[in-house]
């Protein structure tokens, strides 16, 4: 008897198995789509937004209108053919021409019905030519425009950020040590001053060390002119940087301590972690498995964000310090009303943001046993 219920037991447990497997790549499956549907439509939401806010719900159409009228009477006025002509001739003319023009660039149909043109552009990354911008080879391409002040945004931030989230984990674990020291005091206390934008700090900074002590540049990314060798350029380009980046420092580190002295100050309380001082476990051992891994998460999440932020730059900051990169871009093209190119700043924010949300959650359920895909939850 037992020789058959054995081999009927493991037939029942494979059977078991292979349904739970199956089960869990249908709810992954599920859950995969709808997440990926729900950030689709999240992205399309915020480009269609984009559209109308950059285009002031038709307004634009307003002002390039008046704009080609404006310039065609110019040239008009200017060319000695059409000087013969009356002033009613002459109104009459700019304003054939001006249709012409306006059927050219699309203006002769309705504003609703050509945002949605624009959102299907953007969405496919068509993001076509800029209206009023050009690069620095001349080209009126968006993307060639961006892809040109990409690298400096990327430097300057990839550079202040980097620095100051990493600093900031490892000065706050320190700090978490030391709970009511005077440095942890000095920091609290220090902690409001993050209310207060990079630029703020920057201004200062320029005040002091550029018109002041004269020891570093006002602003701008290298030298006038740009040194030839490789080596002087470096060094240039070294020398720009320490403003901005003890700017954008400078605005959020005493916060960002704060917050993550806070967290770790919360798990190290926890009686898990007495039960591990009281079985003998050194201090790194306890930090590594009972304090940094609970906040891995909220550190990944805050690492990625970051991550996204330095392909968007800073308007003001970018502007204070003559930074040639993607936020003195948008400052640059809100103030032309160059809508492509204030759409394609925003539609390459929206994919990251879209594909970052969507690949946290699995990393999630990677880092996190309490984590399960597609089970609408935690298990603790």
């Amino acid at each position: 008897m037992v020789e058959t219920t054995l081999p009927l037991m493991e037939t029942d447990e494979a059977a078991v198995t292979g349904t739970t497997t199956a089960n869990t790549l249908v709810r992954v499956a599920k859950y995969t789509i709808v997440k990926t549907v729900a950030l689709f439509v999240t992205i399309v939401v915020g480009v269609y937004l984009t559209i109308l806010i950059a285009n002031m719900g038709g307004h634009v159409d307003k002002i390039r209108r008046a704009q080609i009228r404006e310039g065609l009477a110019v040239t008009i006025g200017l060319d000695p053919a059409y000087r013969h002509l009356t002033s009613a001739e002459r109104n009459q003319l700019i304003e054939e021409m001006a249709i012409v023009e306006e059927v050219r660039l699309g203006l002769d149909r309705p504003f609703i019905v050509r945002t949605f043109g624009f959102l299907t552009n953007a969405l496919t990354l068509n993001l076509g030519r800029a209206e009023q911008l050009t690069s620095d080879t001349g080209s009126k391409l968006v993307r060639l425009i961006l892809l040109e002040r990409l690298p400096p945004t990327l430097l300057l931030f990839a550079t202040a950020n980097m620095f100051l989230f990493f600093m900031s984990v490892f000065l706050a674990l320190s700090l978490s040590r030391r709970y009511g020291s005077l440095l942890d005091r000095a920091v609290v206390a220090l902690a409001p001053t993050s209310a207060a934008p990079g630029w703020f700090y920057g201004i200062f900074l320029i005040l002091i060390f550029a018109s002041l002590l004269g020891v570093l540049p006002f602003g701008g990314m290298v030298g006038a002119p740009p040194p030839a060798e490789p080596l002087p350029y470096a060094l240039s380009l070294l020398k720009h940087l320490i403003l901005p980046v003890t700017a954008i420092v400078i605005s959020a580190v005493f916060l960002t301590i704060y917050t993550w002295r806070t967290f770790f100050l919360i798990y190290s309380s926890e009686d898990y972690v007495e039960m591990a001082k009281a079985k003998g476990l050194s201090s790194s051992m306890i930090e590594q498995r009972y304090i940094l891994r609970p906040t891995l998460p909220t550190i990944i999440t805050s690492f990625a964000l970051t991550l996204i932020a330095l392909w968007t730059g800073a308007i003001i900051l970018e502007t204070v310090f003559n930074w040639p990169g993607l936020g003195r871009l948008l400052f640059r093209a809100i103030g032309l009303y160059d809508t492509p190119v204030i759409v394609g700043v925003t539609v390459i924010y929206a994919y990251l943001l879209g594909i970052t949300v969507f690949l946290l959650d699995i990393i999630y359920a990677l880092i996190d046993p309490r984590v399960r895909v597609g089970e609408g939850g935690r298990r603790v």
